[in-house]
C-alpha cells in the first residue's frame, strides 16, 4: 500500500459525532476535520471519510450501504465492540472462509471486519 494509491469509502452520516465515536471504538482517528466532513484512517490501511447527510436515510434499518474492514486480530476489534454485536456467538468462520464478526453504525451502515483463514 502507498499513500497515491488506495480505496477510502465514503459515507453518510445523520450524526457525525456518533459516527466519529463509533469508527474510534473500531480504531479509526480523525486526520482531517472539516465541520461536516471528517477524514479518518487507523495508521494502517484503513480510511474512510464521513460526509454529514442529515435526515439520510429516512429510516436507519433501511440503509443499504456496507463496509468490510479486514484487519489481522478480529478478535481484539471485536472485544473493542461486543456491546454491538449484531449476531450472537461471533466472531466465528463463515462458510465463505472468513473469521467475522459485524456491527452496524448509528447511521444504519452494515460494518463486517474481519480477516480471510488460511
Amino acid at each position: 500500500m502507498t499513500d497515491t494509491h488506495r480505496a477510502a469509502a465514503i459515507v453518510p452520516s445523520r450524526d457525525l459525532k456518533a459516527s466519529e465515536a463509533f469508527y474510534k471504538r473500531l480504531g479509526f482517528e480523525v486526520i482531517s476535520d472539516h465541520g461536516h466532513y471528517l477524514i479518518l484512517a487507523d495508521g494502517r490501511g484503513w480510511h474512510l471519510h464521513l460526509n454529514e447527510t442529515p435526515g439520510w436515510p429516512a429510516r436507519v434499518e433501511d440503509n443499504p450501504l456496507g463496509l468490510y474492514l479486514y484487519v489481522e486480530d478480529v478478535d481484539a476489534v471485536a472485544d473493542r465492540v461486543r456491546d454491538l454485536i449484531i449476531e450472537p456467538g461471533t466472531p466465528h468462520l463463515k462458510p465463505w472462509g472468513t473469521w467475522e464478526f459485524a456491527v452496524s453504525d448509528p447511521s444504519g451502515v452494515l460494518v463486517r471486519i474481519g480477516r480471510i483463514v488460511d
